[in-house]
């Protein structure tokens, strides 16, 4: 994956007049009554390109969120921070827990102005646990799901869970038991759903 770099000292007025007019609609955002069109029309303006049914909750904290990505049917819970200089991409389905991290780009070690930039992908139905990090380059799969207060540094396979600091593969996600009217597994009611899918 090619490496971005970015020297923020260098940057064009246009730019610049981009970034403080972010700030600006970011504070409104974050200050705006939720609920009301006034909410949805800033959420929308900051993040133009998002799929239907969409939410993002506030507090937001967003750099370069022009460069985001959003699907259909997708949840950011309040307290996210979104860094998104090597562009995000979210897709549809996806859950993003509370004061998760979202984060594709980096200081270079020796010209700390200059910042590195990866992107990070999101998969469909990926849920990304309370507090959790997701560094640049990063690929959580589809339908993968990553532990609360995770520091996840490598791609995230498919159907799979992971957790810790770093981030490491705990098990595969089995196939969704059928539906008989009992909680037959409690690993999955653990993770707060019903083996049920309610």
């Amino acid at each position: 994956m090619e490496e971005i770099r970015i020297d923020v000292t260098k940057q064009t007025e246009e730019e610049l007049a981009l970034a403080n007019e972010h700030a600006r609609l970011i504070f409104k955002f974050n200050n705006a009554m939720p609920g009301t069109a006034e909410y949805e029309e800033l959420m929308h303006c900051i993040f133009p390109t998002m799929g239907e049914n969409s939410r993002v909750g506030t507090p937001l904290t967003a750099i370069r969120p022009h460069m985001v990505s959003i699907g259909k049917n997708v949840v950011v819970m309040p307290g996210c921070l979104i860094m998104s200089a090597g562009g995000i991409t979210i897709d549809d389905g996806a859950m993003i827990a509370a004061n998760v991290q979202l984060i594709s780009n980096n200081h270079d070690l020796y010209e700390r102005q200059v910042i590195t930039c990866k992107p990070v992908h999101i998969g469909k139905n990926a849920w990304i646990g309370a507090g959790a990090t997701i560094l640049p380059g990063v690929t959580v799969g589809d339908n993968a799901v990553v532990g609360a207060a995770s520091v996840v540094t490598k791609d995230v396979a498919p159907d799979t869970i992971v957790a810790g600091n770093p981030a490491r593969f705990i098990k595969a996600i089995p196939p969704k038991p059928e539906c008989s009217g009992k909680d037959s597994d409690d690993e999955i009611i653990q993770l707060g759903l019903d083996s049920c899918g309610e």
